[in-house]
């Protein structure tokens, strides 16, 4: 196969563990070679290892999208929900093609006070718009032409399924299997105590009305980061491309989330107890 490999953290340039990797996969016949644009992909590359954690994942998602190639999270971080992959595993899949191919579905922000030039207007896990000081910060949405009461909060997010371990969880937000079809909509610390997070077809438009006494907001799609002007109009809707995603045989979100997050963790769960 011929592979690029993409790295953002600049410690892990030079790292033993990173290049005893790379070594295998070379030893194993493929051939390897950096990136860090979408210029730089070789014709009929048949895929990217993103090495390092989840911020790295989401940073090479948006090369892979560009370039038309699917992309495989390698785990040099922490968590690793996006890049769960175990370089010993990843090696192994590579040598015996035990791996397939699955479609993450984008968002599509678009927002007039945004720069166009250079300017990657999707998102992986999830969008929001949040206050810059501690005024509160409102935010109407209207789904698909639907008005909602006005959200009273220090935020609002609109995840993917792909983000509700994420962003999504920490404010209360359900959790969903990636290969639901729905995007979730989840105030930030909000003011009101009768408004939960909501579910919605990923087929929906939203449209977000902001309000604040402040001048300026604070927009963010997956790890970047931009202010807007407070009274400005941001739509999210479904990409009309998606990521496509290395998914390794072994691999298993529910397994995940055991390990990871420790779902359901309890002593009665361990086994025969004393």
């Amino acid at each position: 196969m011929k592979l690029a490999y993409y790295i953002k953290k600049d410690q892990l340039k030079g790292d033993s563990r990173v290049e005893a990797l790379l070594e295998r996969i070379c030893a194993g016949g493929h051939l390897l070679y950096a990136v860090a644009q979408p210029s730089e992909f070789l014709p009929e590359t048949d895929a990217l290892l993103s090495l390092g954690g989840d911020g790295t994942f989401l940073s090479a998602a948006q090369l892979a999208v560009s370039a038309d190639v699917p992309v495989l999270g390698v785990n040099f971080g922490r968590l690793g929900f996006l890049s769960e992959n175990d370089p010993d595993m990843v090696v192994a899949a590579l040598s015996s093609g035990d791996f397939r191919v699955e479609e993450r579905e984008l968002l599509q922000i678009h927002c007039p006070d945004l720069p166009e030039e250079g300017f990657w207007p999707y998102a992986l896990n999830e969008m929001s718009v949040s206050r810059v000081s501690p005024s509160m910060l409102g935010v109407t949405v209207e789904l698909d032409g639907e008005t909602l009461p006005t959200y009273w909060a220090d935020g609002l997010l609109v995840a993917t399924s792909s983000g509700s371990t994420a962003y999504s969880l920490s404010v209360g937000g359900p959790i969903c299997l990636p290969e639901t079809k729905v995007f979730i909509v989840a105030p930030i610390s909000p003011h009101n105590l009768n408004v939960r997070p909501l579910i919605v077809p990923e087929s929906s438009t939203l449209q977000l009305s902001l309000r604040s006494r402040d001048d300026r907001a604070v927009l963010t799609m997956d790890n970047r980061t931009y202010t807007i002007p407070a009274g400005t109009q941001v739509k999210v809707s479904a990409a009309p491309v998606r990521l496509r995603r290395m998914r390794l045989g072994q691999s298993n979100f529910i397994n995940a989330l055991r390990t990871r997050l420790l779902w359901g963790e309890d002593v009665r769960n361990g086994g025969s107890q004393e």
